[in-house]
């Protein structure tokens, strides 16, 4: 087994380990955005759920220029990720500069200003249930091959399978309640990367990774670490961890 494979076999059981009662959602996802670009020939991945009123929020992006893209299609209401939700399948335009403007007017140019030249959209879906979406973003031209997408996709299948999992019997409420705590979590964790980008003088992509990291070391959840960023309870936090 070479390394890939084994880094592959490991982030399975990674997604899987959160099929339990307590999990972190906001963790999940920002493990399988961060785990997606490693893995695959991307660059960087956004990821999108819906909330109870049914409408698409972002809960996870490996970059902030991946975070910013995915807002202003959000914003817009118009971009692959949308495109695949809706569907409940693959979206995919392999040069943004030669057909992107015509399918996504306001997204293309956008997409291309940050620096990507081609996205892939996946549902994150459970057979005929669609909670949401991921963006695979690149900055070369052409298709990810089938095996990749493949693997994405299988990826994208257990992260909502560790989202829906032992829930399916339950009222729909409950399952957009989780869901939008994930979202409420998200702010917070917004909130602490400006704080400590500014008190580090560090990137906002570094604050978040100094977040993740305290997260990880110290066993907790992002959106705990986060909120005692911001309530100035973490007043040590980056020192220590770099």
């Amino acid at each position: 087994m070479n390394i890939t494979d084994r880094r592959v076999r490991e982030t399975f059981v990674e997604l899987a380990d959160t099929l339990v009662d307590d999990y972190d959602v906001i963790g999940l996802l920002d493990l399988l955005a961060h785990r997606v670009v490693e893995l695959l020939d991307v660059t960087a991945c956004g990821v999108v759920l819906v909330d109870h009123h049914g409408t698409l929020n972002l809960v996870a992006a490996s970059t902030e220029e991946a975070r910013i893209l995915e807002l202003s299609e959000l914003q817009n209401d118009e971009g692959p990720c949308l495109d695949s939700y809706r569907t409940g399948a693959p979206v995919s335009e392999e040069d943004l500069a030669a057909d992107g403007d015509a399918r996504w007017p306001r997204f293309a140019p956008a997409a291309r200003k940050a620096g990507f030249t081609s996205v892939h959209a996946l549902p994150m879906r459970l057979r005929e249930v669609v909670i949401g979406a991921m963006n695979l973003f690149g900055t070369a031209t052409g298709r990810l091959d089938g095996e990749s997408l493949a693997l994405g996709q299988a990826m994208a299948d257990v992260a909502t399978i560790g989202i829906l999992h032992e829930r399916a019997v339950r009222q729909y409420e409950t399952v957009a309640g989780q869901l939008q705590s994930a979202l409420d979590s998200r702010i917070f964790i917004e909130q602490a990367k400006g704080v400590l980008a500014e008190r580090l003088s560090i990137s906002v992509d570094d604050a978040f990774a100094v977040l993740r990291t305290h997260a990880r070391s110290t066993n907790s959840k992002l959106r705990d670490v986060a909120e005692g960023v911001v309530a100035g309870a973490l007043t040590d936090l980056g020192r220590v961890e770099g």
